[in-house]
């Protein structure tokens, strides 16, 4: 495999390992940054972060790869509805989390649009993302209240979304805006699995997937903004290989809970007691 750019710049006459796969850039970025003890402008961040945080990210999950196929059962989109909302639902509490760590007027004004963006606004002046969320897991045939209760919920997903929390408490400012970044690559998800679902799954409306229309400006908006904090904030070699590492946890956490999907969902199929159970589980 022919390393990356910012990962061959890094480790400059050193030998690639011959045996890693895509997946592996991100670590090795981080152990480069590491190990060189030089600081990369703000264009080879930029490009670090890309890099490692493209090859982890979930789009390349075999659960992911099955929904953009059309191969996965209406029951199988039901499980990956209920157990996003646990997702969904969590973001503008992590934003709030975020803001409140914030010193700086300027930042939290920025990222408090973050929260309205989910939550909406008052007497539905707009219509936010968690309720559109709603709205599609009420198309895919699931009972509202059923989902807004997540006690049906996988448990690998609510305590991957309780990691998600710690992610952005436990660590640095740094740590939790660079655990944003995964919204760089949000567009390119949303460009395959809109058509996708379109064009596969005959139960499946515009209406249904209104929650990524707004996402296709809303996305970019965050990222550039989280992306032009990280790369300012990030003045040492080892903050910049904490940004990185950030990233990485934030795709780790996301491919967590499409592996708790596929398991229980498709294969083996083993659901945990208590969670979710379509009608056309095969069991």
């Amino acid at each position: 495999m022919t390393p990356p750019a910012t990962l061959s710049a890094l480790q400059g006459d050193a030998a690639p390992n011959p045996f890693s796969r895509p997946e592996d850039v991100g670590p090795q970025i981080v152990e480069a940054i590491r190990a060189g003890q030089r600081l990369l402008t703000p264009t080879e961040l930029e490009q670090a972060l890309r890099e490692a945080g493209f090859a982890r990210y979930h789009i390349h999950h075999p659960f992911h790869r099955l929904m953009n196929a059309g191969d996965l059962t209406l029951g199988q989109m039901q499980a990956w509805a209920l157990n996003r909302y646990c997702y969904q639902a969590t973001i503008p509490k992590k934003d709030a989390l975020i803001l409140a760590r914030s010193e700086d007027p300027e930042f939290r004004r920025e990222w408090r649009k973050r929260i309205i963006d989910h939550d909406g606004e008052e007497n539905g002046e707009k219509d936010g993302g968690i309720r559109r969320w709603l709205k599609l897991a009420e198309g895919l045939g699931l009972d509202r209240d059923m989902v807004t209760a997540r006690r049906k919920a996988l448990p690998a997903t609510r305590y991957a979304v309780g990691a998600y929390l710690d992610l952005v408490t436990q660590g640095s400012l740094l740590t939790a805006v660079a655990s944003s970044l995964t919204e760089l690559f949000s567009p390119v998800a949303i460009g395959e699995r809109v058509p996708a679902m379109l064009a596969r799954y005959d139960y499946i409306t515009e209406e249904t997937l209104s929650y990524f229309t707004p996402r296709l400006h809303q996305a970019p908006r965050d990222a550039e903004h989280a992306l032009a904090l990280v790369t300012r904030w990030a003045d040492t070699p080892e903050k910049q290989a904490e940004a990185v590492e950030a990233l990485l946890a934030k795709c780790d956490l996301l491919w967590a809970m499409l592996d708790a999907l596929h398991h229980a969902y498709v294969s083996p199929g083993q659901i945990p007691p208590g969670a979710f159970r379509p009608k056309d589980h095969r069991t």
